[in-house]
């Protein structure tokens, strides 16, 4: 049986692709690389680890103590852990790794940490291979269509997100009336909605993947916690990537999302 790695951030995510993993007869080792992982990832692997993101060098023994040979980067890494003070004490191997890239650049040190384990003989896989299910095809989601205006300003958000991901800042921007109210940047996703919020209600929000995406890391996710943030920011309707965006929790996020008169659209 051949096992598989799984480095691990926040939601539920994690546990969807463990899930499938062990459904495909992988022998599933997860990696909890941040705080308030999952409680549930546990229990749904055959060995679990917490190991902070800045120990590359013992999270790189601890799987090939495991055999794994192949791994995959799933769930959310607040990127702000960079910037807190005493967030992160990083490893000799982690200091090497940030020393040696020109920038940090979400891509560059993701790419940096790829090469890493790939240097031990570690692949990273794809994320995507192991939760097709979760990639949502072209179509409303939701009960309710979206008006005119919000597919105008869906249209314009899409547009947005494709340039920021484009320059490698962010996946998501939340706009009104065609005019762009926030772009995501280190804070992630949820923050970025929350701040657009406070301009005014009626936002919509668009989350792309990136144009140059790599599938190895950092697909972009939508869940219950971005319907939780857009009912607070009193956002009206939400724009995706078909076929390159997760839907976490599927029933549980739409279900929210019409209880609270929300649209979604996968295009």
């Amino acid at each position: 049986m051949e096992t598989i790695g799984l480095l691990s951030g926040i939601g539920h995510l994690p546990v969807d692709v463990a899930l499938s993993a062990k459904s495909m007869g992988y022998r599933v080792i997860a990696v909890g690389v941040v705080p308030d992982i999952d409680p549930e990832l546990a229990e749904a692997v055959d060995a679990y680890y917490d190991i902070h993101i800045g120990k590359i060098g013992k999270i790189i023994s601890t799987l090939k103590k495991n055999d794994v040979k192949t791994v995959t980067m799933i769930g959310k890494v607040t990127k702000e852990l960079l910037y807190k003070a005493g967030a992160v004490v990083p490893d000799l191997r982690a200091i090497k790794i940030l020393a040696s890239v020109p920038d940090r650049k979400d891509d560059t040190i993701m790419n940096a940490i790829v090469k890493e384990l790939e240097g031990e003989g570690i692949k990273v896989m794809d994320q995507t291979l192991l939760i097709q299910p979760l990639l949502p095809p072209p179509g409303v989601l939701t009960q309710r269509m979206p008006t005119e205006a919000e597919v105008a300003d869906m249209d314009f958000g899409f547009a947005m997100a494709k340039e920021i991901g484009r320059l490698d800042i962010g996946q998501t921007v939340v706009v009104k009336d065609r005019a762009l109210m926030a772009v995501e940047a280190i804070e992630g996703t949820d923050a970025c909605i929350l701040r657009g919020g406070t301009l005014g209600k009626g936002v919509i929000v668009a989350k792309t993947a990136k144009p140059a995406q790599d599938n190895r890391f950092d697909m972009p996710s939508i869940g219950t916690k971005t319907m939780e943030s857009m009912i607070a920011a009193g956002a009206t309707g939400l724009v995706i990537e078909a076929g390159r965006t997760l839907l976490v929790e599927k029933e549980k996020t739409l279900a929210l999302a019409d209880a609270h008169n929300i649209t979604i659209v996968a295009r």
